[in-house]
């Protein structure tokens, strides 16, 4: 059985460290690079960096944070945010990063998702979903929207079948967010992340809603998530990381156990 992960989460903004709920109401809490490194001191398996305003003010990434942040940790580093071309991705990764997510760049242009496999490898590639709770149609069977633009934009994409199609194109995982539950501390949504991995192949990220670490238990066995991501929990010290690992092995999840 493969060890299961845990992985802070550093929502961008600015240059800065931000944090909000269900996508809206952001306020800034910290300096990311420096948040990175206590993360992966504190026994963490990966960071993922996410510049949240990139693609809505129609720019490209931080790379100055992105260095910054490689420079620091040495574990795997995932970014994303404003990624919409091949030249974007092989930016993000000569500046240190080991995967780079792709989101509202592959809705928009799919084709992006089979390039970055083709030059980059799968492994490097991760298809970013940001979903939201919907009336099932025919348009959306699963009731699950695609939605892009950090949460602002609907685009009428069931996500069950957006997540078959970028693991078609040659995703190597999948980091699925709820809108729903993020920054709530309510728990994942397991009904969307137990869709997603009895739909897929390949590893799936649960995202949006941990509030305790018996959330990303239930992630790992009920929905059969390969990793967590977390962010509220850990960014205002509510629990360690070291915490988090012991109570979820002391349910019986494979764990990575290193401080």
């Amino acid at each position: 059985m493969l060890s299961k992960r845990i992985i802070p989460c550093l929502d961008v903004r600015a240059g800065k460290l931000t944090k909000g709920v269900k996508f809206v109401d952001n306020i800034d809490i910290g300096d990311p690079v420096e948040s990175a490194k206590a993360y992966f001191e504190a026994g963490a398996d990966e960071i993922v960096f996410y510049d949240i305003t990139a693609s809505h003010e129609q720019r490209g990434i931080f790379l100055d944070v992105v260095e910054r942040v490689a420079e620091q940790i040495f574990i795997p580093f995932s970014v994303g945010g404003g990624i919409n071309t091949l030249d974007d991705m092989r930016a993000v990764l000569l500046a240190g990063a080991e995967k780079v997510s792709v989101n509202s760049g592959a809705v928009k242009n799919p084709d992006i998702i089979s390039e970055g496999a083709a030059a980059f490898g799968s492994q490097c590639v991760v298809l970013g979903m940001d979903v939201k709770r919907v009336e099932k149609t025919a348009d959306i069977p699963s009731g699950f929207e695609v939605v892009i633009h950090g949460g602002r934009k609907p685009v009428g994409m069931d996500a069950i079948e957006w997540a078959k199609t970028g693991e078609a194109l040659g995703a190597g995982e999948i980091c699925l967010n709820s809108i729903d539950a993020d920054g709530t501390k309510d728990g994942y949504d397991l009904e969307l992340t137990r869709l997603v991995t009895k739909n897929v192949h390949i590893p799936v990220i649960a995202s949006g809603g941990a509030g305790n670490p018996d959330h990303m238990a239930d992630a790992f066995l009920e929905a059969n998530a390969s990793a967590a991501l977390i962010a509220s929990i850990v960014h205002y010290g509510e629990y360690s990381i070291k915490q988090i690992k012991e109570h979820i092995q002391g349910r019986g999840v494979k764990m990575r156990m290193v401080w």
